[in-house]
């Protein structure tokens, strides 16, 4: 480790006192662990100390410097920082992932608690990266709202929940908007149920000119909606996360020209289905369109909604991360109840499909 990384150690580990004053270091549920001892009380405490400053924010020089002030042996201090360097235990945290999160002790607080995440495989940079990025929410449902405030408290720097409806009953969730919301325009209550998770999330719509990194259709019947050949002839990446019925589907993510596209799993449908396209027609037609004519919010039950919103949210930020392929590449995550585990189903390019994915 340089002299100028800058560990953090999350909050989260814990830090714990054992017989022979020796102090451990995580390790408490199965994960790596470290123990340093046996040292004095004096020295244990100081050591303590200074494992809860490790929070980003300053170089090894830094804290080299803060123990020497403390008292604590440099020698030691040198040890116990590379062996939790070598063991996983810290991450480093760069310059740019600082200058990327929100100022202010609370939003601290809370970057903290995702940062160790953010950054565990590919390290410093991430967070600066998804600050950077735009996401597009289709749908103020049970789903995209939860899903928007995940995001959100990821990092990602511009979350936009669109919908054209308003509140009702079957609307709300938990995680999501609420009773008091009913009657309001779903796309500012969606605004206020982010903004709850994330103060500072940047919730506008994408200026003009730039094309969302993303845009995530939540209503159950993406495939159905006129705006799916709309983000495929504009090539904008997009991806399914609904509920429909009480199973949550998550996928495919399309990149137009390198995976299939919607009409690829519809053409696949009418193969194995002859009548699926009269099917189709009643989904757009009928239950696609509420009362208000924008899209019905979907069903299922509060925990199928939020299972599908976390599964769908580690697919979004694999997207953004660069991660080398998403499980939702040419497939979709079922989760069925009662366990709302994720079932992979290869949803392949059609051989007759127009989209005409490239070799990858």
């Amino acid at each position: 480790m340089t002299d100028s990384a800058h560990p953090l150690l999350p909050p989260t580990t814990p830090l714990l006192r054992l017989d022979g004053d020796c102090l451990q270091v995580g390790g408490a549920d199965g994960g790596p662990g470290l123990r340093v001892g046996p040292v004095d009380p004096g020295t244990s405490a100081g050591l303590s100390r200074l494992l809860r400053s490790l929070d980003g924010s300053r170089t090894v020089r830094a804290v080299h410097a803060g123990a020497l002030a403390e008292g604590l042996p440099a020698d030691l201090v040198h040890d116990v920082l590379h062996e939790l360097r070598s063991a996983g235990l810290t991450t480093e945290v760069s310059p740019a992932d600082l200058l990327a999160a929100a100022p202010g002790p609370a939003d601290r607080a809370r970057v903290l608690l995702e940062l160790p995440t953010a950054l565990a495989s590919r390290g410093g940079g991430r967070w600066r990266d998804r600050a950077g990025a735009v996401v597009v929410v289709e749908g103020a449902t049970r789903v995209g709202v939860p899903l928007a405030g995940l995001l959100a408290a990821a990092g990602v720097g511009r979350v936009h929940v669109r919908d054209r409806g308003t509140v009702r009953a079957e609307d709300t969730g938990v995680g999501g908007l609420g009773a008091a919301d009913e009657g309001r325009p779903r796309a500012l209550a969606a605004a206020d149920a982010v903004r709850r998770v994330a103060p500072h999330a940047d919730l506008r719509p994408p200026p003009a000119g730039r094309v969302p990194d993303l845009v995530v259709l939540c209503h159950p019947w993406a495939a159905l909606d006129p705006l799916h050949g709309v983000l495929q002839r504009d090539g904008v990446a997009h991806l399914v996360a609904t509920v429909r019925g009480e199973t949550g589907v998550v996928g495919p993510l399309v990149v137009p020209g390198l995976t299939g596209c919607l009409r690829c799993a519809e053409a696949t449908r009418r193969d194995e289905d002859p009548a699926w396209s009269r099917v189709s027609a009643q989904l757009r037609e009928g239950p696609a369109a509420g009362p208000d004519r924008s899209p019905s919010p979907g069903s299922g039950s509060s925990a199928a909604c939020l299972a599908t919103a976390l599964t769908a949210a580690g697919q979004v930020l694999a997207h953004l991360d660069g991660e080398p392929g998403p499980v939702v590449v040419d497939a979709v995550l079922e989760l069925h109840a009662p366990d709302l585990l994720p079932h992979r189903r290869a949803w392949p390019p059609h051989p007759d499909c127009p989209c005409r994915p490239a070799r990858r």
